[in-house]
């Protein structure tokens, strides 16, 4: 199974938890990945493209693939490159 999801990345859990707030109040998950992710997908809003299970850090990939369409995690996941907001595109 194949899916394509995007993300933003930050270094601590504080972070992640204004970036929630902010996707509930009206900001679009594009515009807040270009602002504060860490990772250079935030140059194309999050967007990791498509991945297989397997290609993705395990705790991400198990947060990532349990998501339906167009959901985003309730609360930031923890990997060891610090908290994810993931959003499940396709």
């Amino acid at each position: 199974m194949k899916i394509r999801a995007s993300h933003i990345l930050v270094k601590h859990q504080y972070e992640a938890e204004d970036i929630l707030r902010a996707l509930k109040s009206g900001k679009t998950f594009e515009e807040l990945a270009q602002r504060y992710s860490q990772c250079p997908s935030a140059r194309a809003g999050g967007d990791l493209g498509v991945f297989a299970e397997g290609r993705m850090d395990e705790v991400f990939e198990e947060a990532a693939f349990a998501l339906k369409l167009n959901e985003t995690t309730p609360q930031p996941v923890r990997t060891r490159f610090g908290y994810h907001i993931i959003r499940r595109t396709e």
